[in-house]
């Protein structure tokens, strides 16, 4: 942590991933009007006294439908991200571990997944699922699969001919205790730093699917779905658009700037 606040890009990403998370943790409790509310005499009002961020199409505040928000969306980027680096990585150290015909062969199915951008296989998938939060969740995990694979893969690659790796077979070690207890922990750092950095592109393509209307479904408070819903308002109060793009653009950019420097504070070389 010492490293990551002595670099500007580690203190803005710690600020803004501390903003975003106490928003998260506390938004229910602490905004000021029900978020479902609505008050047909303050539709689509400016920032004021009253409604600090001004108020949608159906004058609920704006604050507390951001604060009420922010759990589900910060928790859809953490489990999208969590269930696909956890898959991703149990496939990849598989690969690297086992070598040979099964690495060739899960390396060119994971190839063939790669070969369509995220968004528009996570697109395939919701289609496929249906629209929703959870089925959204797991497009996002899918698609991070096979990128988290190939990454998990190169590590353990780079791991498993070290001398201490080396040495636990000479000793006799089984093949899962030189995994578990030599390779992964080595192993596990660049792993870490890109699943921080996977966090903002699941809550962007969560914002992007909740937008479209394939994620978060209305009377949800979901940041994209807020966009959506304000878009065709947006030239009689642009603050329905502005707000909830500024959260999700906040958060995003707090999780890469804290993963960059993360990444720089697990290779000294970089960092120098």
């Amino acid at each position: 942590m010492r490293k990551i606040l002595s670099s500007p890009n580690g203190v803005a990403g710690v600020i803004l991933l501390a903003i975003v998370m106490i928003a998260a943790l506390l938004g229910p409790w602490i905004a000021p009007y029900d978020p479902q509310l609505f008050h047909s005499q303050n539709r689509l009002e400016g920032p004021s006294l009253d409604h600090w961020l001004g108020t949608d199409q159906y004058g609920r505040d704006l604050l507390s439908r951001i604060l009420n928000g922010a759990p589900a969306t910060v928790l859809f980027g953490l489990g999208a991200t969590a269930l696909g680096v956890g898959v991703g990585s149990i496939i990849g150290v598989i690969a690297g571990v086992a070598g040979g015909r099964a690495d060739g062969v899960i390396m060119r199915i994971l190839d063939g997944m790669l070969a369509m951008p995220e968004l528009l296989f996570t697109l395939l998938i919701v289609t496929f699922l249906g629209g929703g939060t959870l089925q959204a969740l797991l497009a996002v995990a899918v698609a991070f699969t096979p990128g988290m694979a190939r990454i998990a893969r190169s590590s353990v690659l780079s791991v498993r001919t070290r001398e201490y790796v080396l040495a636990a077979r000479a000793r006799g070690e089984s093949r899962a205790w030189i995994v578990v207890r030599e390779v992964l922990p080595n192993a596990i750092g660049p792993i870490i730093v890109e699943a921080t950095i996977r966090v903002s592109f699941a809550i962007m393509i969560g914002a992007t699917l909740g937008f479209l209307g394939l994620g978060a479904q209305p009377p949800s408070t979901e940041w994209g779905l807020m966009v959506s819903e304000a878009r065709q308002f947006m030239f009689r109060n642009p603050w329905g658009v502005i707000i909830p793009g500024i959260a999700i653009a906040m958060t995003a950019m707090g999780f890469n700037l804290f993963g960059d420097a993360l990444r720089d504070a697990f290779d000294p070389k970089r960092s120098h």
